[in-house]
């Protein structure tokens, strides 16, 4: 398949999947028309693509939730290219994502992260993956939520969910603090083997994450909670922001290649703490 019809026809499932969760969003809400969208341009001459963000805040059940797509291409700089596979020989690339993030309102509910990918060089690859961080300890949740994943990356490949839910403890992990930013999920990069089979299981990761952080909020975003419970969820949200600004690779990449910032910053909370 041409390269160039790869990337129409991923770039255009990023973009149906952000018009999805978005509707998805206003349907728990109870309430339409609740985002604000801003679209911008990347480069200097703006002829290097951008995307479209979507923030909503200070809802019934999000305190703030995020939806970024973009399409992006040109040329890296040459400090930046060596950290990219396949710019040895050449420095341009394309690139097209979707990001989501979402702060909830009520504590008992996590914060939940999401994204997938596809980066083209002298070659293309996906990545991306989701992982959730509740403000206080619940099996339960965790078991499911694991659960879910399992059989989804099971229908794929028996092999995946271990290596990629390893790949994800690994990587929202915050050193300075000896400690995992939530309870994990899956985490990928690099899926190049087989474009059809990689791209049919990218599409699957979104539409569990869907599935996922519905039920969740369904299930949990009207259990009662208390100020002190709030306190505790701000205090995580410090270690949200830690993360993000220090090692997130996504954050880095999108300030590097001239991403929007106000896109790019969209995954910080609207409110956090530190002791």
């Amino acid at each position: 398949m041409n390269e160039d019809i790869k990337k129409n026809i991923v770039k255009n499932w990023f973009k149906i999947l952000q018009n999805v969760i978005c509707r998805d969003i206003e349907e728990i809400e109870n309430k339409k028309n609740i985002f604000k969208s801003k679209s911008w341009l990347r480069g200097k001459s703006k002829n290097e693509g951008g995307g479209e963000f979507r923030i909503y805040e200070n809802g019934k059940v999000f305190d703030k939730v995020g939806v970024n797509f973009s399409e992006v291409y040109g040329t890296f700089s040459k400090k930046f290219k060596n950290k990219i596979p396949g710019t040895n020989k050449s420095p341009k690339f394309w690139a097209s994502g979707i990001s989501v993030v979402m702060h909830m309102k009520n504590p008992n509910v996590p914060a939940m992260h999401f994204n997938t990918r596809y980066i083209y060089t002298s070659h293309g690859w996906f990545g991306g993956g989701m992982d959730i961080t509740p403000s206080k300890k619940d099996i339960v949740l965790k078991k499911w939520y694991h659960e879910e994943l399992k059989q989804m990356c099971d229908q794929h490949n028996k092999k995946y969910y271990k290596s990629y839910k390893k790949w994800c403890d690994d990587y929202f992990y915050l050193p300075h603090r000896k400690e995992m930013r939530g309870i994990g999920g899956i985490f990928f990069d690099y899926k190049k083997k087989n474009w059809e089979k990689d791209f049919s299981f990218v599409r699957d990761v979104g539409i569990t994450f869907k599935n996922i952080y519905r039920q969740i909020i369904l299930k949990k975003h009207k259990v009662k909670w208390n100020k002190k419970d709030k306190e505790t969820q701000y205090i995580k949200r410090g270690r949200y922001v830690e993360f993000n600004l220090l090692y997130d690779r996504g954050t880095k990449f999108g300030l590097q290649t001239g991403g929007n910032v106000e896109g790019i910053l969209m995954s910080l909370p609207p409110l956090a703490k530190w002791k």
